[in-house]
C-alpha cells in the first residue's frame, strides 16, 4: 500500500504554504499526495456525503478551495498524483482516521481555525500523541534548504521516537542529523546560554551521554553524517535557536493523555510554536534499534 502525504488545508495562507511543502514531501518519497478539507457539522447542515444533487454555496465554496490547493501542489511538484477529498464530520476524529492510512500529516502552523487551531489547540496536541503517523507543523522558512534535521536527545522515550524519525528523514535527504543536548547546571532552573558557566567535568559527562545514545543510530544509518552539540541552556530555547538553519526540527510525543501536558513536555511545546522550521512530531513506537 502506498501510503499518501496528506496535508490538511483551511485555505489559509499557512495552510497553502503547507500544501506546497507537502507536495515535494510527496516527491521526496515517492507517493500521492491527498490534500483534504474538513467542513465540521453544525444543526441545519447538510451533510457533504448528502450533497452530490444539493447546491450548497458553502461547499462549492470549500470545493473550490480544494481545487486551487490541487493546483499550487501541481505547481510545486509537476508530474505528482494529487486527489482532494471534502469531508464533514469532527475535526479530531477525521485527522485520526486519515494518519490511520498517511505516510504523514501536514498542516499549516496558523490557520483559520481548522487544522492549525486543532494541532495547537490543547485537544489537538492531544490528537498528535495518537496520530498513526508523524505530524508536521509547517512553520517558518520551509522552501530553503539547509542540509539538516535537528533532534533533541535527553535519553527519554520519545526522544527515541524522535531520533529514529530524524535519522530516516536525514537518510531521505541526504542531510546532516544535527543531535543537541541541551544541559542546566545545578541550581539554576533558567540560565543564560552562554552565561560563563563551564563545567568541564559535566560537559565530558554530557559528551559521553550523548555519544553513548547516538551509538545504535550511526550504526543502522552508517550513511547519514552526524553533527553533535551540547549547548548550555533550556532545551526549547535551543531547539528553536538551532531550527533557524535546519529543514526539520523532529519532536517526540508521550503518546497519552488528551489534554496537552499529558502528551507534550514544555520543550516539544515550546518548539511547536516558536521554531523557525517544519516541526515533526513523532509517538514512541518502540525501544532504540539494535545495532547493525
Amino acid at each position: 500500500m502506498n501510503r499518501p502525504v496528506i496535508a490538511g488545508t483551511d485555505g489559509s495562507p499557512a495552510a497553502s504554504e503547507a500544501v506546497r511543502w507537502a507536495a515535494r514531501e510527496a516527491v521526496l518519497r515517492a507517493r500521492p499526495l491527498r490534500i483534504v478539507h474538513v467542513r465540521e457539522q453544525w444543526a441545519g447542515d447538510v451533510p457533504v456525503h448528502t450533497m452530490k444533487n444539493y447546491r450548497d454555496p458553502a461547499a462549492k465554496h470549500c470545493r473550490a478551495m480544494l481545487a486551487d490547493a490541487a493546483e499550487a501542489a501541481r505547481a510545486s511538484a509537476p508530474g505528482l498524483e494529487v486527489t482532494t477529498a471534502l469531508v464533514d464530520g469532527d475535526l479530531v476524529q477525521r485527522l485520526l482516521e486519515e494518519s490511520e492510512a498517511a505516510d504523514q500529516v501536514v498542516i499549516g502552523s496558523r490557520g483559520q481555525g481548522g487544522f492549525a487551531g486543532l494541532l495547537l489547540g490543547s485537544v489537538g496536541m492531544g490528537v498528535a500523541g495518537h496520530a498513526g503517523c508523524p505530524v508536521v507543523v509547517v512553520r517558518g522558512d520551509s522552501a530553503t534548504r539547509h542540509g539538516r534535521v535537528v533532534v533533541g536527545v535527553d535519553g527519554s522515550e520519545a526522544a527515541e521516537a524522535a531520533l529514529t524519525h530524524a535519522f530516516a528523514e536525514a537518510e531521505i535527504r541526504g542531510a546532516v542529523v544535527h543531535a543537541v543536548h541541551a544541559w542546566q547546571p545545578p541550581g539554576l532552573s533558567t540560565p543564560a546560554a552562554g552565561s560563563g558557566f563551564t563545567g568541564e567535568g559535566i560537559i565530558a559527562e554530557k559528551g559521553a551521554f550523548l555519544r553513548r545514545v547516538l551509538a545504535p543510530w550511526r550504526e543502522r544509518f552508517p550513511r547519514v553524517t552526524v553533527a553533535e552539540s551540547i549547548v548550555c541552556g533550556h532545551p526549547a530555547g535551543v531547539l528553536c535557536d538551532t531550527s533557524a538553519e535546519a529543514d526539520m526540527v523532529v519532536v517526540g510525543s508521550r503518546g497519552h493523555g488528551l489534554l496537552a501536558s499529558a502528551v507534550f513536555g514544555s520543550v516539544s511545546h515550546g518548539v511547536l510554536h516558536h521554531a523557525h522550521c517544519p516541526v515533526a512530531v513523532v509517538r514512541p513506537k518502540g525501544a532504540a534499534p539494535e545495532p547493525a
